[in-house]
C-alpha cells in the first residue's frame, strides 16, 4: 500500500531550474515571478500588436501607393508598340474572332495625332462621329482612353488658342449623347459604374466653361499685322477659307473685311465646293434684283446637306493586306507595289470599317 503523505514539496512552493541548479521558490517570489512573466508576455503580446498594425498600415499604404499608381498611369492611354491594326471581320484558320471599334481606337496612336497640326481636325471630327452614335460600342478601356484623349485635345486648344469653335461642339455633341444614354438608357449601355460618368459629364461642362471664358492673346510684336496687308491678299486670304462660319468671323474684325466677306463670287466658290449642281439647283434663292444669294444659299445647303470634308493627312488601309494604318507609318506589306494598294480613309469610313 502506498505511502498517502504529504508532498515532500510542500504546497505554496515551486522548484526553478537556475545555473547552479533547481532551487525552491516560495509562494511570494513565485507570484513576483509570475507578475514579471505576465508583463512580459503582455509587452510582448503588444509588441507584437503593434507590428501587426503597423504591418497591416503598410501593406495599406502599399496597395493604395499601387492604385494611385495605376490610376495615374491610367491617365495615359496604352498604345501597342506597332501604329497599325489588322482589320478582319471574321473568324480564319489564322485568326480566331473579329476587330472592333474599340481596339483599333486603342491601337492606334491618337494622342499622338492630336499634337499634329495635319491630323487634328481629322481626330476631332472622329471623335465626333463616335459620340454621336458609336460610344456605346467601344470597351471600357476605349471609353477610359476617349475621355483621356479628349482631355489632352481640351487642353491644347486652351494652351494653343486654336480650333475652339470645333472643340466647343464637339463637347456639346458628347454631353448631349451622354445625357440621352444616361436618363434613358441607363448603366446597361456604358461601361463602368454610372456615377463614373456623371463625374465625366461634370467635366464636360467644366471644360466648356473654361472654353467659353479663354481670353485670347494679342501678339506681342509690332510688325505688319493682317489688316495691314492688301484687299487683294485679304480676298485671296478669305478664298482658302473653307468653312463660311470663319468669313463670317473675319468680316466683323473690321468694316474693310465687312465688305470684303460679302463678295458674291466667294461664296458662290464656297457652294461649289462643298455641294453639287444638283443640290445647288434645289436650293436655289434669289434677290428682288434677280441675283442669286449664294450666301444664303450656303447656309441653307448646310443645314440640309454635309460638307464636303478634307483633311492634311488621314489614315490609310491597304487593301492587299487589310491593315489600317498612320500614312508616316510602316506596316508589313507583301505587296510589290504598297503605295497602289493603299487609300485614304475619312472619319466616316473608319467608323464604316468596324460595322458588321
Amino acid at each position: 500500500m502506498p505511502f498517502l503523505g504529504q508532498d515532500w514539496r510542500s504546497p505554496g512552493q515551486s522548484w526553478v531550474k537556475t545555473e547552479d541548479g533547481w532551487k525552491k521558490t516560495t509562494k511570494d517570489e513565485n507570484e513576483t515571478n509570475k507578475c514579471v512573466s505576465d508583463r512580459k508576455s503582455y509587452c510582448k503580446e503588444e509588441h507584437d500588436k503593434e507590428n501587426l498594425i503597423l504591418s497591416i498600415n503598410y501593406d495599406v499604404a502599399a496597395k493604395k501607393r499601387k492604385k494611385d499608381f495605376l490610376n495615374n498611369n491610367t491617365k495615359i492611354p496604352y498604345f501597342y508598340k506597332d501604329k497599325w491594326i489588322y482589320v478582319h471581320k471574321g473568324s480564319t484558320k489564322e485568326r480566331h474572332g473579329y476587330c472592333t471599334l474599340g481596339e483599333a481606337f486603342n491601337r492606334l496612336d491618337f494622342c499622338s495625332a492630336i499634337k499634329d497640326t495635319r491630323r487634328f481636325n481629322y481626330v476631332v471630327r472622329l471623335l465626333e462621329l463616335i459620340a454621336k452614335s458609336q460610344l456605346p460600342s467601344l470597351s471600357g478601356v476605349a471609353q477610359k482612353n476617349y475621355m483621356n484623349i479628349l482631355e489632352r485635345v481640351v487642353q491644347k486648344v486652351l494652351e494653343d488658342q486654336q480650333n475652339v469653335r470645333p472643340i466647343k461642339e464637339l463637347l456639346q455633341t458628347l454631353y448631349a449623347s451622354l445625357c440621352s444614354l444616361v436618363q434613358d438608357m441607363g448603366k446597361s449601355v456604358l461601361v463602368g459604374n454610372i456615377n463614373i460618368w456623371v463625374h465625366r459629364m461634370e467635366n464636360i461642362l467644366q471644360w466648356h466653361q473654361q472654353l467659353d471664358n479663354i481670353q485670347i492673346n494679342r501678339p506681342t510684336n509690332t510688325g505688319m499685322t493682317f489688316l495691314d496687308l492688301p484687299a487683294s491678299l485679304h480676298l485671296n486670304i478669305m478664298h482658302r477659307l473653307s468653312d463660311g462660319r470663319d468669313l463670317v468671323s473675319l468680316g466683323q474684325v473690321c468694316p474693310d473685311l465687312s465688305v470684303l466677306s460679302e463678295d458674291r463670287l466667294l461664296w458662290k466658290k464656297l457652294c461649289q465646293y462643298h455641294f453639287t449642281d444638283r443640290q445647288i439647283r434645289k436650293r436655289l434663292m434669289m434677290s428682288e434684283k434677280g441675283h442669286l444669294e449664294w450666301k444664303k444659299m450656303y447656309f441653307k445647303l448646310c443645314r440640309c446637306y454635309p460638307h464636303k470634308e478634307q483633311y492634311s493627312d488621314t489614315l490609310q488601309f491597304c487593301t492587299h493586306c487589310h491593315i489600317l494604318f498612320w500614312k508616316d507609318t510602316d506596316h508589313p506589306c507583301t505587296a510589290n507595289n504598297p503605295e497602289s494598294c493603299c487609300k485614304a480613309v475619312s472619319p466616316q469610313g473608319f467608323i464604316n470599317l468596324f460595322k458588321f
